[in-house]
């Protein structure tokens, strides 16, 4: 019976010169990393060249990694300062560009057939007004509901990856969901 390798093994087997070690750990990690970008960025071309940059700094900086911060949330950090990079260089995106990539994937966002039209019509403005919600938010909250609540990471994962104190974490957490819930609620008293 073989057992599994940890990802700090990994990466010790890649600083001695495993050129298929970090290999591994891109295969690990790429669809976490890939979900991440995507709920901060929420662009899929975006959250891919997010993805890609957050691996080759890895890469790049593998011998700077401490043994003290798990791997994962080594890779959560860098992905999430990738991220911030983008947004600080992009300009205020246009929701036409974002209608566009959402239309793209609807079939990921359609309801199974026993759904009435008019279900699947309003399912998808619902996911259209979460999203539109989550991304109005600023930055420092958006990365911690991203992180939580798609990521499903704990608050000790999310406090790591972003360097931040335990209670900061939770602090914006309770603050974004608050902002979400006020934001959710305009738009159900739009529709109603």
């Amino acid at each position: 019976m073989r057992t599994a390798t940890s990802d700090e093994q990994i990466v010790e087997r890649a600083l001695t010169g495993d050129a298929e070690a970090f290999g591994e750990i891109v295969r690990r990690w790429e669809r976490r990393i890939f979900a991440l970008a995507f709920g901060m960025l929420g662009r899929e071309e975006e959250a891919r060249d997010a993805t890609q940059e957050t691996f080759l700094a890895a890469f790049r900086n593998l011998r700077a990694f401490r043994g003290e911060a798990r791997v994962s949330s080594w890779l959560h950090r860098i992905a999430v300062n990738q991220c911030i990079t983008r947004q600080r260089r992009a300009k205020v995106r246009s929701e036409s560009a974002l209608e566009d990539e959402e239309e793209k994937h609807a079939a990921s966002f359609s309801a199974p057939v026993q759904y009435s039209p008019a279900r699947v019509a309003e399912d998808r403005e619902t996911t259209d007004a979460v999203r539109r919600a989550v991304n109005s938010l600023p930055i420092d909250l958006r990365q911690v509901v991203v992180m939580k609540e798609f990521e499903e990471l704990t608050f000790r994962e999310i406090a790591e990856a972003l360097d931040l104190p335990l209670s900061t974490v939770k602090s914006r957490l309770y603050t974004a969901l608050r902002q979400l819930q006020m934001r959710l609620q305009k738009f159900d008293g739009e529709i109603a």
